[in-house]
């Protein structure tokens, strides 16, 4: 579970931006898990503010780690893809900073990133075994090398092993994403990098597509089409089946030749597709069953042909059942686009009331009636806003810090009159 992000000189950040999933008091409200250090942990954030305030850019922190981290460049001279704050003169030049402490196991670990879009300047990962950390590994950028240095206490490699991750951990790549080009183990790294593959899912965004993730699911997974069949028939989407199958697509000699080239696919898969000269392509088809005059009938539908709201509810209930299964983090943007306000609650409802579950959903919505449900659904501590200055730098701060909440009739019709910030300044 995520505890705490930092991060400064990213998109339209320019100073350190903190957010938390800790309360910041015991509320029955709030939907919490207790880590073995007794350290509580909200499994709910919903993020608000105008257009173009910063809300998507938060998001994109955590799109950009996992990326940074999984990713493996094919040149050591290609960019890390890290986009500083460029409404100012200096902070282009200057370094991103990233920093988040989480839990794997039960066990708190506190990782520190450094880099502009050439190279890496600074990496390091620790671990709680009391109050204070202890470092496993870091990393130094020095006379134009990276550097990766480990506790010897913690970690027990010889030269010839530091030497090979050395050789292939390059300046625009992180450690991790270095680890899976040497054959080599270590416990504690392979356990953020197993948390890192399995319980962090890329974020959903505005897209009313099926992303190739849920076609997958469905195609592979009877039991996953049983459940989406049964949420389909409580959610009132009129949808009987939904049918899936893969379906190959020959390349032309122009895609072809981007595939050959492209550094977003692995050799394996490389090397099979232009083998093969084609790649599969899951075809999803809807079966509709309608009652008319002549009784009932179905009818099939492709997935272009369905509703915006029907593909966006399913893909969002897609990730959320995966989340809960596997105990993970989902991060979706502008929660509320398509949905009907019914059916998003019925969505929020089904997975805050999941109990004994050590899954987080981090939202951003402009749906601000999701604020009359504090004290029912969530509590207050699960409310973050962001602020765009006249500077161009992002503010990103949490409902709690303003003073006689307890006193306001309503918290959402405070925050439309203004009283919290992050609303759209209209000029009439």
């Amino acid at each position: 579970m995520i505890q705490e992000i930092r991060f400064q000189n990213f998109l339209s950040f320019r100073d350190e931006a903190v957010f938390s999933f800790e309360p910041s008091k015991d509320d029955p409200i709030n939907r919490i898990v207790t880590m073995p250090d007794d350290t509580k942990l909200l499994r709910f954030a919903a993020v608000f503010g105008a257009n173009a305030s910063g809300k998507s850019n938060f998001l994109s922190v955590l799109d950009f780690l996992l990326n940074f981290w999984t990713r493996v460049p094919s040149r050591n001279d290609l960019s890390t893809r890290v986009s500083p704050f460029r409404l100012d003169k200096e902070t282009p030049k200057q370094d991103s900073v990233f920093e988040i402490k989480f839990y794997v196991d039960g066990i708190r670990y506190w990782y520190k990133l450094e880099l502009n879009s050439e190279r890496v300047s600074g990496e390091s990962l620790y671990f709680y075994e009391s109050n204070r950390p202890t470092r496993i590994f870091w990393r130094e950028y020095t006379d134009g090398q990276s550097v990766v240095k480990f506790n010897p206490a913690v970690v027990n490699l010889k030269v010839a092993e530091i030497d090979a991750i050395n050789l292939n951990c390059w300046k625009n790549m992180s450690l991790f994403a270095s680890m899976t080009k040497v054959n080599l183990h270590i416990e504690s790294i392979d356990k953020v990098t197993r948390w890192i593959n399995e319980k962090l899912m890329p974020g959903i965004n505005r897209s009313t597509e099926l992303s190739g993730y849920a076609k997958n699911r469905m195609l592979q997974d009877a039991s996953f089409r049983d459940y989406l069949m049964s949420f389909t028939r409580q959610a009132d989407l009129r949808i009987s089946r939904i049918d899936v199958k893969e379906t190959p697509v020959s390349l032309n000699e122009s895609q072809l030749k981007v595939i050959s080239k492209a550094n977003f696919i692995n050799e394996k898969q490389r090397a099979e597709i232009l083998t093969k000269g084609f790649i599969n392509d899951i075809q999803t088809d809807f079966v509709i069953r309608v009652k008319n005059a002549r009784g009932e009938e179905e009818y099939i539908l492709p997935e272009s042909s369905q509703s915006a709201g029907t593909t966006r509810v399913i893909e969002i209930e897609s990730a959320i059942h995966t989340i809960l299964e596997n105990q993970a983090f989902l991060a979706i943007d502008e929660v509320e686009a398509s949905l009907h306000p019914s059916l998003l609650d019925f969505i929020l409802d089904r997975f805050l009331k999941k109990e004994n579950n050590e899954s987080q959903l981090l939202v951003t919505t402009h749906y601000d009636p999701l604020l009359d449900t504090i004290d029912d659904l969530f509590g207050k501590d699960s409310v973050w806003f962001t602020e765009k200055k006249e500077d161009g730098n992002t503010e990103l701060y949490p409902l709690t810090d303003f003073k006689g909440l307890k006193k306001l009739k309503s918290i959402r019709k405070s925050y439309k009159n203004g009283q919290f910030g992050a609303v759209p300044e209209i000029y009439v």
